[in-house]
Formats: structure tokens, C-alpha cells, sequence
């Protein structure tokens, strides 16, 4: 449905003369991604989470700018876990890095995640971002057994949600669960492209329902179009 390049961010690692962001272009592959603001290592910064699958594997890729006054594109440090069906080892895990010499660590339990069709799990799991021993950043339903893990307390500051973006490629209909508030509940998303009234594909239509409902219906729709919800 959406055909411009989306950013990527890297696997994260030191040293290297590797781009920090790579463009993902692949048919078929579906991308989420949400971005947070929080303030970590002294500085309001942005992470972004993002959350992509194709046919062979899930994966998760969670990225921190730099402070504010930088360009993301020159201080971005990423890590990126693939969770493909035969390495169990990587469901679970954590990895380190060093932002201005302050340590942050990404904790993830993915191994009993509940995906059930979806790009980003719905539940039995948690992603966990550490920064000056206080969890900045918290997501899944498995809260408990995060602070067990990181034995970290929560941040004084909770994160704010700042957008969230669905990339999805190739059937003329496409359905997903979302919220429209963090502590809202789920909702039906279902984008529909549909021939016009004739059959004959000449004059193409798109509907956007929530839980069923008839939001939004585009008449005489154009070649290249892009959808943004």
C-alpha cells in the first residue's frame, strides 16, 4: 500500500564504517514502528521501536537518537534482533552499548510473544529499555518479570508516545488491531481497494473502516496513491 523507502536502522556495532541506517525495500515485508520521547543519558531523546516480519522472520530494531541538537542521522545508536524460527537463543537476551559514556541496555523476552498474525506481539512478552538503573522504557504485558530481569526501578519520567506508523505492501486489503491511545483499547482497522461501480477496475475505490464502521471511502482513486493512518 505504501511504496516510499522506509529507514531501517543497522545492526548496531562499535567501530565500524557501516551506514548507521539502511533502506528497506523488500516486497512484502511489513514494518511498525513507534516513536518515544524520554530523557535518558542527561538529554530529551527520541526511541524508535520498530517491529518487522516477511515470510522467514519476525524482527525487532530499537534505535536512540542523539540529543536534540544533533542530527539523528549522524548520532543514532541501534540494536537489531532477527527472530527466525530455528534460533531460539535470540527470542530472550540483552545487548549494551555506550551513549556519550553513559551504558544503556536493551532487554527482550520474545520467546512466548503472541503474535497471532500481527507485526508487533500482542502479548506474553516485554522489551525493556536501562539507562542509569531506571527502565526509560517499557513495553509488553510481562512487566514483572522485566524489572526482575533488569532489576532496575522505573524511570520518574514515564515515555511519551510521540507517532506510530504502519508500513504494509501488496494485497488490495488489509486488516490490523490498533490503539488510538496507549491505554486505550484495541480497534478493528480494516483499508479495502475496490473496482469501480462498473467492475471493470477503470475507475478504483478505497474504504477505511474501524470495528466495521465506514470511516473514509475515496472515490476515483489514482495510480501511486499512499495511505497514512
Amino acid at each position: 500500500m505504501l511504496h516510499d523507502p522506509i529507514r531501517i536502522p543497522a545492526c548496531f556495532s562499535s567501530g565500524s564504517d557501516e551506514p548507521h541506517s539502511t533502506t528497506v525495500t523488500k516486497s512484502g515485508q511489513t514494518l511498525f514502528m513507534s516513536v518515544y520521547k524520554t530523557k535518558l543519558a542527561g538529554d530529551c531523546r527520541c526511541i524508535t521501536i520498530t517491529w518487522f516480519k516477511h515470510l522467514l522472520l519476525h524482527g525487532l530494531s530499537v534505535s536512540i537518537d542523539g540529543p536534540e541538537s544533533h542530527s539523528p542521522e549522524t548520532d543514532q545508536y541501534t540494536c537489531k534482533v532477527e527472530l527466525k524460527p530455528w534460533c531460539f537463543w535470540r527470542k530472550q537476551g540483552s545487548k549494551r552499548f555506550s551513549i556519550e559514556g553513559k551504558a544503556l541496555d536493551v532487554f527482550w523476552d520474545l520467546k512466548a510473544a503472541k503474535f497471532h498474525g500481527e507485526t508487533e506481539p500482542i502479548s506474553e512478552y516485554y522489551v525493556a529499555v536501562v539507562c542509569d538503573q531506571e527502565v526509560v522504557l517499557l513495553l509488553g504485558d510481562l512487566k514483572k518479570d522485566a524489572y526482575r530481569k533488569t532489576g532496575c526501578r522505573p524511570a520518574l519520567i514515564d515515555p511519551i508516545l510521540v507517532s506510530r506508523k504502519e508500513h504494509v505492501f501488496g494485497k488490495k486489503k488489509f486488516s490490523t488491531r490498533l490503539k488510538f491511545q496507549e491505554k486505550g483499547r484495541f480497534h478493528e482497522l480494516s483499508i479495502e481497494c475496490k473496482n469501480g461501480s462498473g467492475g471493470d477496475g477503470v475507475d478504483p475505490a478505497m474504504e477505511i473502516r474501524i470495528d466495521g464502521q465506514l470511516m473514509i471511502h475515496v472515490k476515483h482513486l489514482q495510480w501511486k496513491f499512499r495511505v497514512l493512518v
